[in-house]
């Protein structure tokens, strides 16, 4: 059996948790975020116009690579952040916001488009939503430095557009999971809930 899952969602809603969890459960082989080896992601945080394109261009490139890669894996594989999100999320709030030039995204969103008509899409979405006040609190509990010093009004308008992008996504199936909420780790019968929801995909 060959399936595709994407974990969606804010950062801090508990993305990595939930590929742990998947993994544990079912055996799915884990793909990771490479956020960590972004050069460009300390200076990004510390001056989002200078440093936007740069930083958005190094994820779609390395996510575009890693979505190959996952199109000839066998078996279920399960994605941290899917590249769909780097640019309908995070590449667009900065347009939006005018961190990232016209001419710049017009490069950009070129870019994309061509990437997207070669990718495989999920079978399965899987989108975390949490409150921005919940998402705040577990960035500081985890104290990444580049991190703690986000806006909040930057952490809005991404979930903003979470919400925007997932109520008109159509590639596959999109599970919506309350995070904030919802325990799959600890309570029986959201987990229950949580493993009927994924099973009849994996199925």
């Amino acid at each position: 059996m060959k399936k595709f899952v994407a974990v969606a969602g804010n950062m801090g809603v508990g993305k990595t948790s939930m590929v742990e969890f998947l993994t544990a459960t079912y055996g799915i082989e884990p793909v990771y975020e490479p956020y960590t080896a972004n050069p460009y992601l300390d200076d990004f945080y510390g001056d989002m116009p200078r440093w936007g394109f740069h930083s958005q261009l190094w994820f779609l490139t390395h996510k575009f690579r890693l979505h190959l890669q996952l199109n000839d894996r066998p078996g279920v594989v399960v994605q941290d952040r899917s590249i769909y999100e780097d640019a309908e999320i995070f590449a667009t709030n900065l347009a939006r916001s005018g961190a990232i030039s016209e001419r710049d995204w017009r490069t950009y969103q070129d870019l994309y488009q061509s990437m997207r008509g070669a990718l495989q899409p999920p079978d399965v979405l899987i989108y975390l939503r949490c409150s921005v006040r919940s998402i705040r609190q577990r960035i500081r509990r985890r104290g990444r430095p580049s991190e703690l010093a986000i806006p909040l009004d930057y952490l809005r308008r991404l979930n903003a557009l979470y919400e925007e992008w997932t109520s008109t996504y159509t590639l596959s199936p999109v599970i919506v999971w309350d995070s904030e909420r919802l325990d799959y780790v600890t309570r029986i019968l959201d987990q229950i809930e949580f493993r009927r929801a994924v099973e009849r995909v994996l199925k």
